[in-house]
């Protein structure tokens, strides 16, 4: 004969404790797990997973707002329900680069000694690392106002370097056709890092007495530069000329006397992005 054990006083027991569990979460409108003293009216001492989006600011008859894509949950204070919003903050992971700082100048005194009487260097040719003090490699004049100082702190890194400036020229007669070849360069340290080389001319041009004005743009990605103290200036130089008594400016005006331009059209100017490789440290 089978014998069958009887669970109803055990189930009884159990409702019980239930609802006497119900009753004191209700009574004290405090909820704990895993904690027998919560402190919040719910208190989870444990982790958290959640399955589902997560809604805030909802009352008895509405359900709470569960946010955009891509917003995150922002406390307003002690005794405020939070909220979502939206901010305008990349979040980098480990692997891509970030722009760390850049760095904008502009130069309005720009370069005047390679004007009428001054020759060309005749050097057509230059390389990286070239040091800007080496006149074997060409004459270089400086754009003081252009110059920067900064610190590279990950080896991994790019420096985009925009560089753009005006150049004037005015040839003796304004019937007569002259031009100038010059080139302007990065130097990061003393050290050519980039150059472009260009040409000035000028036609029959009465109408501006002869002045022709032209707009010079270099831009350049250097990657992997070394960790440590940078400083990184622009130089321009006169390679040749059909006219040694032509006048030639760059960064500014032949003259002020003229109507034609000013400094500030054809003043300098530099950007320089500092892009570095994002990594975490434990």
């Amino acid at each position: 004969m089978k014998k069958y054990l009887s669970l109803q006083p055990y189930m009884k027991n159990t409702m019980h404790f239930c609802v006497i569990g119900l009753f004191s979460a209700y009574a004290h409108a405090q909820v704990g797990i895993g904690t027998n003293a919560p402190n919040a009216t719910l208190d989870v001492n444990g982790k958290t997973t959640l399955r589902k989006e997560l809604r805030v600011g909802g009352t008895s008859s509405q359900t709470g707002n569960a946010g955009l894509n891509g917003q995150v949950l922002v406390s307003q204070g002690e005794g405020l329900p939070p909220v979502w919003k939206s901010l305008n903050v990349s979040f980098m992971e480990e692997g891509q680069y970030k722009l760390i700082n850049s760095y904008l100048s502009s130069d309005q005194t720009g370069i005047a000694t390679l004007s009428s009487g001054t020759a060309g260097d005749n050097v057509y040719k230059n390389n990286v690392g070239d040091n800007i003090s080496d006149t074997s490699k060409g004459t270089w004049n400086k754009i003081t106002g252009l110059e920067n100082n900064f610190v590279i702190k990950n080896g991994k890194n790019r420096l985009t370097y925009q560089f753009q400036t005006g150049v004037e020229m005015k040839a003796p007669s304004a019937t007569t056709s002259q031009n100038i070849s010059f080139t302007c360069g990065v130097f990061r340290n003393g050290k050519l890092v980039a150059v472009r080389p260009d040409k000035i001319s000028s036609n029959n041009n009465s109408e501006k007495a002869g002045i022709q004005d032209y707009i010079f743009t270099l831009n350049y990605t250097e990657q992997n530069v070394p960790v440590g103290n940078q400083k990184v200036e622009v130089a321009c130089r006169k390679i040749d000329t059909s006219n040694a008594n032509t006048e030639f400016t760059i960064g500014r005006n032949v003259s002020n006397a003229n109507t034609i331009s000013n400094a500030f059209t054809l003043e300098s100017m530099i950007k320089i992005d500092v892009v570095e490789y994002v990594t975490y440290k434990n």
